[in-house]
């Protein structure tokens, strides 16, 4: 039974971000509507809402039209159906669209543009997971680049390199990375860049602490004895004894880099409109927290499970690979 609890929280947490990522990667298959499909008389509707939709043009070469409808009738010429207003109206067959009804349930509710708040958020982990790996994985190869770089050769390398890294410690992370992306055109690839070239200080002074601790171990001076030169002794004897906390921060990091997406997305500096990014999600709703609070409440709870699910696993990951937890 205590296993059982022990394992808990990496089940739970590789459950959520095992969904997400599968949400994220099939979300054209597994997404009820388009995440830009806009039907303007359910617009705010509450979740659960059902209704039905019919799909027409007047002639061929006219684009598509979509009325939302309270009911409708099909007979041998046309179909009778009455609007949201209660107006009655005819639709001859050569109108019609070769799926010319359907019916839509708003499992989340529908945001202010009528559309689907489930199908954004599946679509939305696409951005804030994409983002969040891509800039977490910039930020650990240039961590462990310049933290084992310090941490093994010192002297005036070390110096100059913890400078930096103390410079980059000394701007707020979201000021420093509104600064960035204000700069440039905001875009997705100015934002995973902008947050990895960030936050690379904490993996960089980490890995220089585990450097440090292990290029002075028996095994690195008798590498050294046998004349294997520093890059050599670097990539196959300290690095690989590195692993461990590398891996449980760049695990950790990644549900930092996801708020921090959402942050710059909130702020308008993120995934432009329409694109569906959770975080300009909320940002949407907030004019309409009083009267539809779901627009923005159910991104937030997904920001916040994704990201508990991240440090579920992180702190997992920690405990399996920390001998002195093992023990006990």
């Amino acid at each position: 039974m205590s296993k059982c609890l022990l394992h808990f929280p990496v089940i739970l947490g590789s459950g959520f971000v095992c969904l997400f990522i599968i949400l994220g990667v099939f979300a054209p298959y597994v997404s009820p509507v388009s995440p830009n499909t806009q039907i303007l008389e359910y617009r705010n509707k509450p979740p659960g809402f059902s209704g039905t939709v019919l799909y027409f043009r007047y002639r061929k070469n006219l684009p598509v039209q979509s009325v939302a409808v309270r009911s409708y009738k099909k007979t041998v010429n046309g179909v009778y159906y009455t609007d949201f207003i209660g107006r009655g109206f005819f639709l001859e067959n050569k109108k019609l669209e070769k799926e010319w009804v359907k019916s839509f349930t708003f499992i989340l509710g529908s945001d202010q543009f009528g559309r689907d708040v489930l199908s954004r958020i599946i679509f939305g982990a696409r951005v804030s997971l994409s983002v969040g790996i891509c800039a977490s994985t910039l930020s650990l190869l240039i961590g462990v680049l310049l933290g084992g770089v310090a941490g093994f050769f010192g002297r005036h390398i070390e110096t100059f390199i913890m400078r930096l890294t103390d410079i980059m410690f000394g701007f707020p992370v979201l000021l420093f990375l509104i600064a960035i992306t204000t700069v440039f055109e905001p875009n997705l690839m100015v934002v995973f860049i902008a947050i990895g070239v960030v936050t690379w200080p904490g993996m960089a002074r980490l890995v220089r602490g585990q450097v440090l601790s292990i290029k002075t171990q028996e095994y690195v001076l008798a590498a050294r004895a046998l004349g294997l030169g520093s890059g050599d002794v670097l990539w196959k004897h300290v690095f690989p004894n590195c692993i461990s906390p590398i891996i449980v921060a760049y695990t950790l990091g990644v549900g930092s880099a996801i708020l921090a997406e959402a942050s710059l997305s909130f702020l308008g500096l993120g995934a432009q409109p329409p694109t569906a990014s959770w975080g300009s999600m909320i940002s949407l709703g907030k004019d309409f927290i009083r009267t539809a609070p779901w627009i923005s409440v159910a991104p937030g709870a997904v920001i916040a499970i994704t990201v508990l699910g991240f440090n579920l696993v992180g702190d997992s990951i920690r405990d399996h690979l920390d001998p002195k937890m093992n023990s006990k």
